[in-house]
């Protein structure tokens, strides 16, 4: 049976054990957690008989099996650990399979494929018997990075005002350990219960508060070029802490939203708000300005000139530095006539 996250750490922390455990897929940050969690099961003083832990593809299958059908040692269970699985071709990981079918109930195998799903017919065969538990964990999409930093900071008691997220989002993307890290960092240092404000990103992450995703978003929002061109143009004094394509995403996903809007009948605020899952009216307020600033025709050419300048960056039709084609995208954007074709 396949479990969240949430679901199957909640399991653990309940004491609720399954012989045997697969953990596969391409976030590898939810797996390490859970890892964690599986080796927190033997207390410090039995770990040197009670917990052992292999790296693949350095052992036998034979071997871990073999360690997994012994009795625990003055324990109730023993935990085994598999690590990088995904290493293993599918007919190696098949090998592991005689022994998912029929597990030592006194043991909790834990077989890791970290950044990939598992392989092996015969082993995922035997992994949906009643016995096993599996999660499988995949990279977030962009569109999910803001309301995970939001969960994340409220499971430190933290919350933070919308450019902040913005901020953050901009700054690591979707790195998950990077971003549980930061978040972290911002718990430490902040006092309980303290509302993240951009100054606080800027000061104890490292992000500017004038030059970011967010800020660049705004001034297209209300054409204001000068801003527009100073914010670009810092970002190209630092192309690698700024790399074009996340910028040209969150640009396409605003424009994407603003074309939804103009075929949404009501435009006001709060169905704005309600259209775009927002929770602040401030965050409405670049959609008004965009819908008025830019027509449907308008956005219409402009995402299309977002995937031409996608296409150019990554080595399609152009050689041409990156930042010499984002300038030339922001002018476009900025001077686009929306004009039908004839």
């Amino acid at each position: 049976m396949a479990q969240s996250f949430e679901s199957l750490r909640a399991m653990l922390d309940a004491r609720q054990y399954k012989p045997v455990y697969l953990l596969h897929g391409e976030e590898g940050f939810y797996i390490d957690q859970l890892v964690k969690k599986f080796e927190a099961i033997i207390p410090e003083e039995e770990r040197d008989f009670n917990l052992h832990v292999f790296y693949a593809p350095r052992v036998e299958p034979d071997t871990v099996a073999g360690v997994c059908r012994q009795a625990p040692f003055g324990v109730e269970h023993q935990v085994v650990i598999l690590k990088e699985a995904q290493a293993l071709r599918a007919d190696e990981l098949n090998r592991y399979h005689s022994y998912v079918e029929a597990p030592n109930p006194q043991t909790i195998f834990v077989i890791c494929c970290r950044g990939e799903k598992a392989k092996g017919k015969d082993l995922l065969a035997a992994c949906k018997k009643k016995h096993v538990e599996v999660f499988e964990t995949k990279k977030l999409w962009d569109s999910q990075i803001r309301p995970e930093i939001t969960r994340c900071l409220g499971s430190k008691g933290l919350t933070a005002d919308p450019k902040a997220i913005d901020m953050l989002a901009q700054h690591i993307g979707t790195d998950l350990s990077r971003l549980y890290n930061e978040i972290e960092k911002l718990a430490a240092i902040l006092p309980p219960r303290a509302r993240v404000t951009p100054e606080a990103v800027e000061q104890h992450i490292g992000v500017s508060k004038e030059y970011n995703t967010f800020e660049l978003i705004d001034a297209l929002a209300v054409k204001d070029a000068s801003k527009v061109f100073t914010i670009v143009n810092a970002f190209g004094g630092n192309p690698k802490a700024n790399p074009t394509i996340p910028l040209a995403s969150s640009l396409f996903g605003f424009f994407s939203d603003l074309l939804i809007l103009h075929y949404t009948p009501d435009k006001s605020e709060r169905s704005i708000m309600a259209a775009m899952k927002l929770k602040a009216a401030i965050q409405a307020k670049r959609y008004i300005a965009g819908l008025q600033n830019y027509n449907a025709f308008k956005v219409i050419e402009i995402i299309h000139a977002i995937r031409e300048f996608d296409c150019q960056v990554k080595g399609n039709g152009s050689r041409r530095n990156e930042y010499q084609l984002f300038h030339e995208l922001v002018y476009h954007i900025l001077t686009a006539p929306g004009k039908l074709p004839l």
